[in-house]
């Protein structure tokens, strides 16, 4: 009876947690007895502890979890790439129809930087933003803990030099590229337009990335972050970006934020969370001394999960900021 009742907990967890709020399917067996075992008795209950424990569960056990809801198919004529060689480094692109030369977006998923799947949510995004004549891809990239931090910024960085570089044969502008991610992808694109190593490392000019979308990203100075009294993913934080000081504020994007930049910046936190709120106006504020245009627009009522879900489907909030700022670009 106790396995049950474990098991029934996990169930609603996920249902309900910041990480797999997305995501309704079952999850195996000796995954959901993994994350009682890890969670029973935990402080602040089964939820804080699953923000929390990603990192310390088993591979197969965060693959199922980053997997989930990745089964749908992509809409018709997505074509999958491979931008290196890790079976991580794969990316989708769909390209819209009679639009020579397509400007392209580039959507990262988030999941903690150690789980999560190109897939997810990436259809609705994906048939809503080829239909306003740009061409969308949804990108993988090595996870934590087999990667580091500063691997998946490269990764990032990559799948934009392989667009670029295969543009000519689909039908893409190498010259016209906006960057999007969800929470820890807003954080990763977030660095990848502040730092320019990055990119510089990759062989890409910084100027072709005409904007950079973050949808409700709190880790764009990880230092800061992590620094906060009872903060709640602790745990996936110190996963990622590990107890030295130095290195998370190397791989805070506020801090990297004097010039150069990319020019052009929609920062979308959701209106009922704090930390993310703050940390977006502190990047957006270190960001316009530099010269970037940085815009902060509080989207109200949405979690942080349904915003990312939502984000494509007509009539929601934030899609239409997303389209004023595409449409008013520099071409």
């Amino acid at each position: 009876m106790s396995k049950l009742i474990a098991s029934a907990g996990v169930a609603t967890l996920l249902a309900g947690s910041m990480v797999v709020a997305q995501q309704r399917e079952r999850l195996p067996a000796e995954c959901r007895q993994e994350i009682a075992e890890l969670c029973r008795g935990a402080e602040g209950g089964f939820r804080s502890c699953i923000r929390s424990a990603l990192p310390k569960l088993s591979d197969n056990c965060r693959k199922a979890i980053g997997e989930r809801g990745s089964s749908a198919p992509p809409p018709a004529g997505t074509r999958e790439l491979a931008y290196g060689a890790d079976p991580k480094q794969r990316l989708d692109l769909l390209v819209p129809a009679n639009v020579p030369r397509a400007p392209l977006l580039m959507f990262v998923h988030g999941g903690g930087w150690s789980i999560g799947d190109k897939r997810t949510g990436a259809g609705v995004k994906a048939a809503h933003f080829t239909a306003q004549g740009w061409a969308f891809a949804s990108a993988n990239y090595r996870l934590v803990p087999t990667a580091t931090v500063e691997q998946q910024a490269a990764d990032i960085a990559s799948a934009i030099a392989f667009a670029r570089a295969h543009a000519a044969e689909q039908g893409l502008d190498p010259d016209r590229i906006v960057l999007m991610g969800h929470s820890a992808g807003a954080h990763l694109v977030a660095l990848v337009g502040t730092d320019p190593r990055y990119l510089a490392a990759a062989g890409v000019p910084q100027s072709v990335v005409k904007g950079v979308i973050l949808l409700d990203g709190a880790g764009y100075d990880i230092a800061g972050q992590m620094a906060r009294p009872g903060n709640p993913v602790g745990l996936m934080y110190d996963a990622a970006f590990g107890k030295d000081v130095a290195r998370q504020k190397a791989l805070s994007p506020t801090l990297h934020a004097a010039a150069p930049n990319v020019a052009n910046w929609l920062i979308l936190p959701i209106d009922r969370r704090d930390d993310s709120k703050a940390q977006s106006e502190g990047l957006a504020a270190a960001l316009r001394p530099a010269g970037a245009v940085a815009e902060v627009v509080r989207v109200p009522g949405e979690s942080h999960g349904s915003l990312n879900k939502g984000l494509g489907e007509a009539g929601d909030f934030a899609t239409g900021e997303v389209d004023r700022f595409l449409a008013q670009l520099p071409r």
